[in-house]
């Protein structure tokens, strides 16, 4: 008994169940995505097999509790005990709560639900006697799917075996077809009973002479103890666009007793009817019905109650001087290795580029079209300016000063800030205005040497004219184009590639020479459908009647004539008059003037992009001072520390800034895209150095390093920088803490992982070098407490994006691909930090390769998931994109690098271990 306890209660134990875990939920996810939702839950979520691997692991802590008599200290036991409250609160919504589906028409009054889960349902008629039976049932794409059933009723017996399963196409709500042999009498009848999920399944009746049975596959009804009357369903959208800003129904919740109240239940707000949670999930295609999400949760207090100890216990532990982290702290506070770094503001300039032109495609001289370009590059300043500050109304509804817009066209054909010695604003100005000249313009970008001898250009050129890809009025990329589009995106290659992007660019101008980009003019006594659209100019003049019709036109043609004509003066009173016509009839939507003076501002600081070249400089820099510092002790580089730490600071505050900045021209917090988000970990990982680890340079260089990468990645040419609208279930104060605290560990995690390459670095070295080891301890130690920090964060984050999903759409987990690896990743990294207690796990070396290897975990989180995998937390649209070949190239340095520091491996001294200590501590 001894012997099965020490096992069950062992860390080793603890280690093997988390890789169980981890590793059984990371599968499951690709399950999902290739075999559909059922064949995830049926293999892993629902199996036996995992839900015993989450007892065990809850037995075992609790065991280990026991064990290590953890009360001892407050912090640890409180946050260890709180998975096990948050296990049982979990395994009480999983066994006696259930989801289901409400549809309601505006006018009816509905107490009944369709439940989540499939059930085969089977009835049994005598003319005397009714007998029912169900069965809850999912199938998998993958393994055994054979039932077998007998029910005796009366005198007799049915049985229903599976005959075989149909899987429904990637992507639909249909569950399949399932076929099963129904045996009664002595008389076997095949039965094909279709259903879909979160709906009822098509009814089956088999006459067996006396017996009718009635077989269904699908969700079944199920009865509220009260009703739901929709008064009215309620659709908003953004300004002139079809995107949803909200949607809401107002309901009345009628109970048993006579009792009545009114609600209203919208994205973020749900209702609340003993335990049925109801949020609003989608509404009928006529905008005339409503759908709400039910769920039934008889564990959520116990679920919340582990959620707040979790948080107070995690937090505790960062200020409890026993602590294994203040511990650390106090370690490598003691330690002078070289104090810190960081920080420079570098100032960028543009580079102009000559005007090229292809004369010969323009009825204009060379020396007419050069004069023009020069008159209008010195003298169109002021009218660009102004004509900067008009709103524009975008696809998705936000209104923004037509500068963001020439700064997103500019950037989108060109790459580029600035050309021909011109700012957006006045290249845009010209594209619009002087079309015939500005289409001979070589400013569109391309890049393979294949396109280019496709297109019959020089191989050294970069750019190309808008009507370079026209011969004989013949679009000559359109059957590239095509055939292009026909081929699964993993496999296009990057002549492939560059073809797409030349082709949007190539529309892009189009729709700026004819100005259709540009929606500028709201309409008078607009309709309540038009929902305050925009409309570009041509369209305003199509469209528009009576007097509102000739104003506009008046005001197009003649700032157009004046800009031909470059009467500057003149063109800027018709810039001033349409600015008037826009704050007079779009004023329901127009933004302030400071606001609009705002953006303009910050799309000229350009915070982001200078700060990128920045921390890739800077970065550079501090790593090669801090392995000169490493590798000659020596040095006592005090002043260039100090030196980089000021410099450090200075980008973290410019940082910042500029995140804020973000902020307040959005209107929501800094991180709800792609492009946000790798700012933020950007900002996470220079805020652990500057905070946290300003005593090491080495872990200055390594925090820089980080946020180096992640903002390079953001300003890719396949991420979108731009401003957009939020989606309605984003519309809430639950994303500033979730995704704050969550991606913030991030930038944690991935110092963590520099941190661990550049001690495998030292390993490497550190025989010719023996004043090394004290420098990988220390290391160590700071990557150990930016790991501790890093879990603590991803973990509160994580529970309160469970509060946020179950306040707001009423569950708290949905194994979501995003949900499942931020969990992976939990599970992951308590695994690396728990490696310590298994005695050959408890070496530097041990540690720095499992917090290198452990980030492959946060990179399959946020870019696996999100270009690879579909799900509700997915940017993918589409096919997923190939994975470039410097992946492949920075994986086997990586691995090289940990063989070649094997060999070197034996610093076995604990780090910060006192005589005194508990090891398992």
């Amino acid at each position: 008994m001894k012997q099965l306890t020490d096992v069950l209660f062992s860390f080793k134990t603890t280690l093997v169940l988390l890789a169980i875990l981890a590793i059984g939920a990371g599968v499951a996810t690709f399950i999902e995505n290739d075999f559909g939702t059922s064949s995830a839950r049926v293999l892993v979520y629902n199996h036996i097999w995992y839900e015993a691997a989450l007892v065990l692991t809850t037995i075992n802590l609790t065991g280990i509790i026991f064990k290590y008599k953890m009360w001892r200290n407050k912090a640890r036991f409180i946050f260890h005990s709180s998975f096990v409250v948050i296990l049982i609160g979990a395994a009480v919504t999983r066994y006696v709560g259930y989801e289901g589906i409400m549809q309601i028409r505006e006018g009816e009054i509905q107490n009944r639900m369709i439940s989540l889960e499939p059930y085969l349902q089977i009835k049994i008629k005598q003319t005397d006697a009714t007998y029912y039976k169900e069965y809850p049932m999912e199938f998998t794409a993958l393994g055994n799917n054979d039932f077998s059933h007998s029910i005796a009723f009366a005198d007799k017996e049915l049985k229903i075996d599976f005959n075989d399963y149909m899987y429904a196409k990637k992507g639909k709500n249909d569950m399949g077809i399932l076929t099963v042999d129904a045996t009664l009498n002595g008389e076997t009848k095949t039965i094909k009973l279709p259903g879909k999920r979160g709906m009822k399944g098509i009814t089956k009746i088999e006459d067996f002479g006396d017996t009718v049975v009635t077989l269904e596959y699908g969700s079944k009804v199920l009865e509220l103890p009260f009703a739901i009357k929709l008064r009215d369903f309620e659709l908003q959208r953004y300004p002139g666009s079809m995107s949803p800003s909200s949607y809401a129904s107002e309901v009345t919740v009628i109970k048993k007793d006579g009792q009545k109240y009114d609600y209203r239940i919208f994205m973020n707000r749900t209702l609340h009817e003993g335990n049925f949670l109801f949020f609003q999930s989608s509404y009928d295609p006529d905008e005339k019905g409503t759908v709400l999400s039910v769920n039934n949760d008889p564990g959520k207090w116990p679920t919340y109650l582990g959620y707040f100890l979790l948080t107070l216990g995690l937090i505790w532990n960062l200020f409890d001087k026993k602590s294994r982290f203040w511990k650390l702290t106090k370690y490598v506070s003691n330690k002078n290795l070289a104090s810190i770094a960081v920080a420079c503001i570098v100032s960028f300039g543009t580079v102009s580029l000559n005007a090229q032109v292809d004369f010969q495609k323009t009825q204009l001289s060379k020396e007419e079209i050069q004069t023009y370009m020069e008159s209008f590059k010195n003298n169109s300043l002021e009218a660009a300016e102004k004509f900067s500050k008009i709103v524009v109304q975008s696809n998705g509804g936000r209104m923004k000063p037509l500068n963001t817009l020439n700064h997103e066209i500019l950037s989108k054909l060109t790459g580029k800030v600035t050309m021909f010695g011109m700012n957006a604003d006045q290249i845009v100005l010209g594209m619009l205005t002087r079309p015939e000249i500005w289409r001979n313009m070589r400013m569109i970008k391309v890049r393979t040497p294949k396109l280019k001898e496709f297109l019959q250009v020089e191989p050294d050129r970069k750019y190309i004219a808008f009507t370079e890809v026209f011969k004989d009025n013949k679009y000559i990329l359109q059957e590239e184009t095509q055939r292009i589009s026909m081929i699964d995106p993993s496999q296009r290659g990057t002549y492939e590639k560059d073809i797409i992007r030349l082709d949007e660019r190539l529309s892009i101008s189009y729709l700026v020479y004819n100005g259709n980009l540009f929606k500028i003019f709201p309409r008078t006594n607009a309709t309540k459908e038009e929902n305050n659209r925009w409309y570009s100019p041509l369209e305003a003049i199509q469209n528009f009647q009576g007097e509102n019709q000739k104003a506009i036109e008046t005001l197009v043609r003649g700032f157009l004539n004046s800009v031909i004509s470059e009467q500057w003066e003149l063109s800027n009173k018709f810039l001033d008059m349409i600015q008037q016509y826009q704050a007079q009839v779009g004023s329901e939507v127009m933004p302030s003037q400071s606001h609009i003076d705002r953006e303009i501002a910050f799309n000229k600081l350009e915070i982001f992009e200078k700060l990128t070249v920045a921390y890739l400089l800077v970065g550079f820099i501090m790593l090669v001072v801090a392995f000169i510092v490493v590798f000659n002790p020596k040095i006592q580089p005090r002043k260039t520390t100090l030196f980089f730490f000021l410099m450090l600071s200075l980008l973290f505050a410019a940082h910042t800034f500029g995140m804020g900045f973000r902020w307040i021209l959005s209107g929501h917090a800094p991180w709800s895209d792609t492009y946000e988000s790798l700012l933020y970990i950007s900002w996470s990982a220079v805020f652990a150095g500057v905070v946290f680890f300003r005593r090491s340079l080495l872990a200055l260089s390594a925090a820089i390093i980080v946020a180096a990468i992640f903002m390079f990645t953001a300003h890719l040419t396949s991420i979108d920088p731009q401003i957009t609208n939020l989606v309605p279930v984003l519309k809430s104060y639950w994303l500033t803490i979730h995704v704050s605290i969550l991606t913030a560990s991030y930038g944690f995690f991935g110092l963590s992982a520099i941190l661990g390459f550049l001690t495998l670095i030292l390993f490497i070295f550190r025989k010719r070098k023996p004043h090394l080891d004290e420098t990988i301890k220390h290391i160590t130690a700071i990557n150990e407490i930016s790991l501790i920090i890093g879990l603590t964060a991803i973990t509160i984050g994580n529970f309160l994006g469970g509060v946020w999903a179950n306040e707001s759409w009423g569950r708290y987990w949905g194994w979501d691909p995003k949900e499942t690896w931020a969990y992976v990743s939990i599970v992951i990294y308590v695994f690396v930090l728990h490696m310590r207690f298994v005695k050959r796990l408890n070496t530097p070396y041990a540690l720095s390769v499992a917090s290198l290897l452990a980030f492959s975990s946060i990179l399959m989180t946020y870019f696996g998931v999100n270009f690879y995998l579909s799900g509700l937390h997915s940017y993918a649209t589409g096919d997923p994109v190939p994975i470039p070949m410097w992946v492949y190239y920075v994986t086997a340095l990586v691995f090289i690098t940990i063989a070649l520091a094997y060999k070197n491996r034996n610093l076995k001294d604990e780090i910060c271990h006192t005589k005194n200590q508990n090891p398992k501590k």
